[in-house]
């Protein structure tokens, strides 16, 4: 017999109350019922000051959230820690290759940037890339099935980690910084073609000692580019911890003439408030702006990486506990009775059944033929022949 757990019964306010089953991995019945009216629909958060250069006034030190963006910030940050652990296991079962840099830890960074910008805004990042294909559109199946190079993959299984797109998402781009002049070329398209959108250009503290982006930077504010330059700042670049790297950690100073704003990177709202800001700044034709997000990564810098040699594993365990972003998000809803406990186990079962199926989709998808291997070299033209490794290794190309 099936066993039924009645959770969290409540009075009905004069509201309809919401009815929902779940079936839990045991196999046990899950139903749960609760009057929305129970909940606080909206609450204002104190979030903290973020420090400004060359800015009078930064965003503001409070935030308002809606249980409905709550439980959706939620439910994405939490997929993307699954979906990157999931990741982690299938690297270490060897079915997973190459290069698979995790953002398990810096969550709040993705979803706080995309819930402050429009999706036909546009974004550019660096390697570390699964987190921000998600929040552009990208279902777990496509990028789990991308990571182990099967044919139903984003980019057919032919990309990997650090190759996935998605519309007005340019992607990871695998070399050091070099994203950085994209991002500030895609801005130069929005200004030409004056559409009001801005670009989001992301890069690593590893990455911002890189001359390149010096040079996107001039450009970028002589011509008054709409584009956010983002410093994910996760304290460690590789193996390098940022003092040991850099002469000046300010990185939201860094733009020297452009204006900047230091972040809570592991707090949502705080990311979202500083994005809005920094899109409105944009949007009104004052130039680009540098954001610094302070956060932190998990796992190591690539999966080649035990993370552990450089820093100690009680300062990885000490922020996990006092500054996670998704307990801080869940912590802050429950203190606010904007959501209950089982409402978050619920999402939490759900989010375990999709990335399964995901992974077990991932492994199980077949890998792109031979004789896909040279399709789409250009684009919209007539099929052409690749020459191989040898004279008489013919392939085709077709668009």
């Amino acid at each position: 017999p099936v066993a039924t757990q009645q959770l969290n019964p409540c009075e009905l306010k004069g509201s309809a109350s919401c009815n929902t089953a779940r079936q839990e991995n045991s196999g046990a019945r899950v139903v749960v019922s609760r009057s929305y009216a129970d909940f606080t629909p909206q609450a204002t958060f104190d979030i903290k000051k973020c420090e400004v250069h060359r800015l009078e006034e930064g965003p503001a030190g409070k935030a308002e959230l809606t249980r409905e963006q709550g439980l959706q910030y939620y439910r994405t940050m939490q997929t993307i820690r699954r979906m990157e652990l999931r990741a982690d296991q299938l690297y270490k079962q060897k079915i997973i290759r190459g290069f698979c840099h995790l953002y398990d830890g810096q969550e709040a960074c993705a979803v706080g940037i995309e819930s402050a910008i429009n999706p036909s805004d546009h974004l550019i990042t660096a390697y570390r890339s699964h987190g921000y294909t998600y929040t552009r559109g990208v279902s777990v199946k496509e990028i789990l099935a991308e990571l182990t190079g099967r044919k139903g993959g984003v980019a057919k299984g032919k990309g990997g980690s650090m190759h996935m797109y998605a519309p007005h998402f340019y992607g990871g781009n695998g070399i050091v910084g070099a994203q950085i002049p994209l991002g500030a070329g895609i801005a130069l398209a929005c200004q030409y073609q004056g559409n009001n959108q801005v670009c989001v250009t992301l890069y690593g503290d590893g990455a911002a000692n890189q001359g390149q982006l010096f040079e996107s930077f001039n450009m970028a504010a002589l011509w008054k580019l709409p584009c956010i330059f983002i410093c994910e700042n996760n304290r460690y670049g590789m193996g390098t911890s940022v003092e040991r790297a850099s002469a000046s950690t300010d990185y939201y100073m860094r733009g020297d003439f452009i204006p900047g704003i230091r972040v809570d990177g592991m707090d949502v709202l705080c990311v979202r408030e500083a994005t809005k800001f920094a899109a409105d700044h944009c949007r009104a034709g004052k130039g680009p702006i540098v954001m610094e997000l302070q956060t932190y990564r998990y796992h190591g810098h690539s999966m080649s990486d035990p993370g552990v040699s450089y820093r100690t594993r009680e300062e990885i365990q000490e922020v996990r506990s006092k500054s996670d972003p998704i307990s801080l998000l869940k912590e802050r809803m429950l203190s606010s009775n904007m959501a209950s406990a089982e409402e978050f186990k619920v999402i939490d079962v759900e989010i375990r059944k999709e990335v399964e199926e995901a992974a077990q989709f991932a492994t199980s998808d077949p890998e792109p033929p031979l004789e896909e291997l040279c399709n789409h070299i250009f684009y919209n033209e007539a099929p052409i022949e690749v020459r191989g490794t040898n004279p008489w290794s013919k392939l085709k190309s077709v668009s």
